[in-house]
This record gives structure tokens, C-alpha cells and sequence, in this order.
């Protein structure tokens, strides 16, 4: 491609709400434009980038046996009102009536097009298993859409099914995808952790992430120091405790606790560790028709997980409940504790499960309960997991510690079971000819997420860093002066000898400055520019390599011999 010709707006300014790397260089490297709030125009580089990396996806789905289909856009909403999905999905599902008032939504994720699809047309466990996958433009109505292609409302996903007859070939699959997604993005260059995760809206069991790591990641992420255990905050699990602080010793007994309502205030009253200590974590749960108030209870050094609590609860929602709605229920906000609790739905955290020598409140103003034990709640009470990790806990699988880290969801996969299969009755015939709903698999990857996420771990202050199997063009051949014969001409030459050679190569013929074309091919992050400059008049040109920044001079009559060895 000539650069005269190229479509490459780039800009000195980037977008007022940009703080992201990948945001702010994307948009004044012109790879892509902001058309309203989460939605974005991609420009022809970032079309080429999109390209590379479908081809990449689609080179190791086929490795696997998957099959590539593309299934509709627009969506009938009575399939998601068929699976159950239609409210529970929430906001973000986008839905819309066409003129004869039939209701539709845009495909945030495709598991009822894709069981569609399959059903009926699949019907004998011969034809099983079965791995099916699209690449598609999605829509979600975010809240806040933001970080450019990070958290847009429009993206373009990679989501694959898997269909099978027994649970054993799907973990023998679930293996399978979870290899092939690791190749994806080690091909890509980048550098990731696959870890244990919620499930979320899509339901199902066996949920893992595959995470880039970065600093400018939303999610938090818990890493073991020895073993190779990782998981999503989420969905983070620890042992207890294997060394826990010195018990208080006091025998049960009401306690008179005057305004002390805080578990600092209770720690610095009572002299007690927060480790004996039980708090109470109020929330509202919304659920499809209604809502109620549940009281969570944990112990004292440790904060609510706020998914986990809404997977104990079956909820759609948790939102925060006022000191008033307490008192309206007879509760009193300050001393709630889990004994004799009766005037709320209430849950308290695994770890308290038998646990001795408790603190908690009494359910009684100024009053708290010392010395309690929770064996007498062990088969009367709700236990569920609800407590967050902390760092410098305990990893489930060893002895190691777990530390914090960051990174960027780019792929998502879960064991769906039959979780689709049997809420839209779609079944095959077994080896007795008995029906049985499909057994399913689903697999998730962000493309348009990967764009961003390679510039995430990938650039430094003049721009993008592009991996060589992402860089919309391997070499940028740049002629000074384009005023000077010889420069175009051997410009033109290797021009010609790299497009012949299959090497995507962009050759830099604009009128403008040698420094404002620098800047540009710094912001656009070519691989290799071939600076074709003054060195020429004694048979040399520059190679600059933009990971290392450095130049280095090549004889003019080795220069494709020297590119070609590069690439």
C-alpha cells in the first residue's frame, strides 16, 4: 500500500475520555473512530489487524474440528424467552419490534441461535460431538461503555458450541479448546493466565478465563505463588486458614457493647482479633418479580464477594439497603447477628461453619454475643461461600500464597451441561433410541478485545508496539526525501520485491517532513520501517526496529535479503 493513497487519519490529540494506552493510540494512530458512546468505526488498519487475528482463530479452530457457520444477528426474542434468559440477562440485552410488532433483540451472545440451529436437525448420538462456532459483531447495552474497544456496546466476538452425548467427550473437548485457545494467544504474543471464573448470565459449570495480563485490566485476578492455580476475583477460593490468630477465651454471654456498631469499634472494645469477630453485610436481592432484603453474615476481616453472594442467592441483582428499611423489619442496624435471626432471609459464609469462640451481635441494641459458637446454626442455617479473598491467603491447591494481579478478559469458556439443551427441548436419539438433551460446551474469545489488548501490553510512549502476528504491515519503507531519484527509486525497487515476496509493506511517498512520517510510523507501530535517507549518496539505509528502537545501518543492495531474514 502507498501511504499517499493509504486511509491513515492520524492525530496529535486523542479522544477526551480516553485514559487506556490501547484507547488513545487506536484512535490517533487511525485504526479506529468513536460514532457515539461504546460504539466505534474501524478504520482500515484496524480491519487488517481484525483480519489477523480472525485468520488465526479460524487456522486453530480448524486444527480442532470445529466448523465455522454465522448465524443471525437480530434474534427472536421468544427463543430467550424460551431458555429463560429474557429478563434475567437484564439491560444489556437490547430489544426492538419490527413493523408487524414482533419483539427481537441484538445477539449479545448466541447459545439459543446456536441449540436452534442444531435441534431437530441433529438427532442421533452418531452425529455427536459436534463443535460449531461463528465470528460476529455482538451488542450489549452497556451502562457505561468505556476504554475505547475494551468495554464497547458493539464488539466483534468469537463464540463457539460444542455438542455432545456424554459429560466425559465434553471435558475431553473443554480440554481440547482450552489448548487451542492458549495457542491463540501465544501465536498472537501475548502473555496470559487462564483462571477459574463465574459463570455469570450464561449459567453452566467449569467456567475459566483466559486473561492478558496488564495493568489497565478491570479485572482482578488471584495467582498462587507455587502452583499454577489462578482465578478471577469472582470466583477466587482459598484454605482456611491454617494458622489462624489466638482465640479469645470467654464463655457465651451477652455483652454490654454501648454504641459500638463497627467491627473496629467491637475489635478496640473487646481486644479481640476481627478474625473472631461476624459482621453483617445487608443487601437488597432482586430477583425477576420481586425483591427482599438478605443479611450476609462473614467474619470481620473479610468483605463481601458480591457475585458470590448473588450465585448463593439466585438473584438477578444486589443493591444497597438503607438503615430505615432495616428498622422496618425490626432489625437493628449496628448489632445484627446470625442467632436467632428471624426477622431476615439470611446467609452466612462456609467458614463459619462451626466455628468457636465468635463475637457477633445480638440482635439486641448496645448488646453483642462473646463466646459463640456456630456448630449450634450447623443444620438449621444457610452456609454458602460469600467471602472475597484477601491477598496473602492461602491457595486452595497447596501451601502457597496468594497474590493480586491484573488482567483483560479476552476469552471465556464454560461446561454449559444442559443447561440450553433442555429448556429448549433440543434432544438426539441414544444407542436405546431413548431421547436425551445434548450435552454442551461453550467457548468465548473477544476479537475486537484482542485488538486492544495486544496495544495494552504492547506500546510505550511514541505509540503502538504491534506483535508480528497482529501488525496491520510487517515493514514501512520510508523515503526521506522524496524530491532525491535514487531514494524513490530504491524505494520503489524493494517495494516492489516485498509485495512480490507476500510481505505486507507500506511504502511511505508523502511530500511530508522525515520527522512528521517518523512520529507516524512510531504512533502506527510497523514491526520495521526502511529508512531510505541521506546514507544513501554511500550505499547505505537505516532498519529500525520499533520493540528495541534501535537503527542500524544495512548496505542498500542487502537490505530485502536483510528483511526477508527478519520476518
Amino acid at each position: 500500500m502507498r501511504r499517499s493513497r493509504a486511509f491513515i487519519p492520524t492525530s496529535k490529540d486523542a479522544p477526551s475520555d480516553a485514559t487506556l494506552p490501547s484507547h488513545i493510540y487506536l484512535a490517533r494512530a487511525g485504526f479506529i473512530s468513536q460514532v457515539a458512546a461504546g460504539l466505534y468505526n474501524y478504520m482500515p488498519l484496524a480491519k487488517r489487524v481484525i483480519k489477523k487475528i480472525e485468520n488465526v482463530i479460524n487456522e486453530e479452530m480448524i486444527k480442532v474440528g470445529a466448523q465455522e457457520v454465522e448465524l443471525a444477528f437480530v434474534t427472536p426474542a421468544d427463543l430467550w424467552a424460551e431458555s429463560g434468559r429474557i429478563e434475567k440477562f437484564g439491560k444489556e440485552l437490547l430489544r426492538f419490534k419490527d413493523r408487524k410488532e414482533n419483539l427481537f433483540v441484538l445477539g449479545p451472545t448466541h447459545e439459543e441461535m446456536m441449540v436452534d440451529l442444531v435441534r431437530n436437525r441433529v438427532t442421533s448420538y452418531k452425529n455427536l460431538p459436534l463443535n460449531l462456532y461463528q465470528i460476529k459483531t455482538k451488542f450489549r447495552d452497556e451502562a457505561r461503555p468505556r476504554f475505547g474497544l475494551m468495554r464497547g456496546r458493539e464488539f466483534i466476538m468469537k463464540d463457539g458450541y460444542s455438542f455432545h452425548s456424554s459429560a466425559e467427550d465434553l471435558n475431553r473437548e473443554f480440554d481440547t479448546m482450552e489448548a487451542a485457545y492458549k495457542k491463540i494467544l501465544t501465536r498472537l504474543g501475548l502473555e496470559y493466565r487462564v483462571v477459574e471464573a463465574d459463570s455469570g448470565a450464561i449459567g453452566g459449570s467449569g467456567s475459566k478465563e483466559l486473561m492478558v495480563l496488564a495493568d489497565s485490566g478491570e479485572d482482578t485476578i488471584a495467582v498462587c505463588s507455587k502452583c499454577e492455580y489462578g482465578a478471577n476475583i469472582e470466583a477466587a477460593k482459598r484454605s482456611f486458614n491454617p494458622n489462624p490468630p489466638k482465640a479469645p477465651e470467654a464463655e457465651f454471654n451477652k455483652f454490654l457493647t454501648a454504641d459500638v456498631k463497627s467491627i473496629d469499634d467491637l475489635v478496640g472494645f473487646l481486644k479481640v482479633d476481627p478474625y473472631y469477630t461476624i459482621k453483617c453485610v445487608a443487601k437488597r436481592v432482586v430477583y425477576e418479580e420481586e425483591s427482599e432484603i438478605v443479611l450476609f453474615f462473614l467474619r470481620g476481616c473479610d468483605n463481601l464477594q458480591e457475585v458470590k453472594a448473588l450465585n448463593a442467592t439466585d438473584g438477578l441483582e444486589i443493591v444497597d439497603v438503607s438503615e430505615e428499611e432495616l428498622q422496618e423489619l425490626g432489625i437493628v442496624p449496628g448489632f445484627i447477628g446470625p442467632l436467632d435471626q428471624d426477622k431476615a432471609k439470611h446467609v452466612i459464609d462456609c467458614e463459619l461453619k462451626n466455628a468457636p469462640n465468635m463475637v457477633c451481635g445480638a440482635n439486641e441494641k448496645d448488646y453483642h454475643f462473646v463466646g459463640v459458637d456456630m456448630k449450634v446454626l450447623e443444620d438449621v442455617a444457610y452456609f454458602a461461600e460469600i467471602a472475597e479473598v484477601n491477598e496473602g491467603d492461602t491457595c486452595p491447591h497447596c501451601d502457597g500464597t496468594l497474590s493480586f494481579t491484573k488482567g483483560i478478559e479476552v476469552g471465556h469458556i464454560f461446561k454449559l451441561g444442559t443447561t440450553y439443551s433442555e429448556a429448549l427441548k433440543a434432544e438426539y436419539l441414544d444407542e436405546n433410541g431413548k431421547a436425551q438433551p445434548f450435552i454442551m460446551g461453550t467457548y468465548g474469545m473477544g476479537v475486537s478485545r484482542l485488538v486492544a489488548s495486544v496495544i495494552e501490553q504492547h506500546h510505550d510512549e511514541q505509540g503502538c508496539i504491534w506483535t508480528k502476528e497482529t501488525a496491520p504491515y510487517m515493514v514501512n519503507i520510508m523515503i526521506s526525501n522524496i524530491k532525491d531519484e535514487a531514494q524513490v527509486a530504491l524505494g520503489e525497487e524493494l517495494y516492489e520485491k516485498l509485495q512480490d515476496a507476500k510481505v505486507e509493506v507500506m511504502l511511505d511517498d508523502r511530500k511530508d517532513r522525515f520527522g512528521f512520517k517518523m512520529k507516524d510510523a512510531e504512533l502506527i507501530g510497523f514491526p520495521y520501517t526502511v529508512i531510505i535517507g541521506k546514507e544513501l549518496v554511500n550505499g547505505s539505509v537505516q532498519l529500525y526496529e520499533r520493540v528495541s528502537q534501535e537503527k542500524t545501518s544495512v548496505k542498500s543492495d542487502a537490505i530485502f535479503s536483510t528483511v526477508m531474514e527478519l520476518l
